[in-house]
């Protein structure tokens, strides 16, 4: 089966658009608190949690990391900047996993792959000092047949396919695979698969799915984990965070073989 890591960013987004540079004490307790969210996903069945503890601090704050890492009992994926103050941070902290990906002050979330082929020297010695301490490290890439094979020279053990462009293909066409734009851009995530899986990495998705336009996705060949944050966090606000993660979990069982892409 799919795993899903359910990334809890946008819980922490809501917490500081009150309490950012507000001291997190017992006296203040602010809320939501991204730890509880953790909790919650995890009783929904996630099989992981994502953060992304960014260098201005926006949402995630080094305090929820650490908690994460004690109190999680599922993997735990940090999201960074290939920088040396986030590198000794995820050694430190020991997460399961680190997901290296290209970071912008201005975006409000990650736009675009890293480009491993032209950080090929800076990105090799990153992924061999993560792995000194234990970790899995993935990097996050487009659907790019030079970075998948830069990805594999570099050393991730993992690649996480951007596909963004294919959710927005999906908008745009309203989920019709008649419409050509739709079929290429889901295609262009496949051959991207295969040739990840062909380098023996795991082959993982995410970015702009949601209950709409993540079938296609989850029933592509070999995809192992799926990770989505926006639209669940979104469906929470209706139904719960527990319970907005079993209705994706459900859309990630037992897939049938695409016969769009990538069969």
């Amino acid at each position: 089966m799919i795993q899903l890591g359910v990334n809890i960013d946008h819980v922490a987004t809501i917490r500081q658009a009150r309490y950012r540079g507000v001291a997190h004490s017992r006296a203040d307790r602010p809320e939501p608190d991204p730890v509880r969210a953790a909790h919650e996903a995890e009783l929904g069945g996630a099989d992981g949690i994502t953060v992304h503890l960014r260098e201005d601090r926006r949402h995630i704050i080094d305090r929820d990391v650490e908690l994460l890492r004690q109190l999680v009992a599922i993997k735990l994926n940090l999201e960074m900047a290939a920088t040396d103050e986030m590198v000794e941070i995820a050694c430190r902290i020991g997460t399961d996993t680190a997901m290296l990906v290209p970071e912008g002050r201005e975006e409000v979330t990650t736009e675009g792959g890293l480009d491993v082929a032209g950080r090929h020297a800076r990105l090799r010695g990153v992924v061999e000092r993560l792995k000194g301490a234990g970790l899995i490290v993935s990097g996050f890439i487009d659907a790019d047949l030079a970075q998948v094979q830069a990805a594999a020279d570099v050393g991730f053990d993992v690649c996480e396919v951007h596909t963004g462009p294919y959710a927005r293909a999906f908008a745009e066409a309203g989920g019709d695979f008649r419409r050509e734009g739709l079929t290429v851009a889901l295609e262009q995530v496949a051959v991207a698969g295969g040739a990840i899986r062909g380098a023996g990495m795991r082959f993982n998705a995410g970015h702009a799915l949601n209950y709409h336009n993540v079938e296609p996705i989850a029933s592509l060949a070999g995809v192992e984990e799926l990770h989505i944050g926006h639209a669940i966090v979104s469906r929470a606000v209706f139904v719960g965070l527990r319970e907005a993660v079993r209705e994706m979990k459900a859309l990630l069982r037992a897939p049938e073989p695409s016969q769009r892409a990538g069969a």
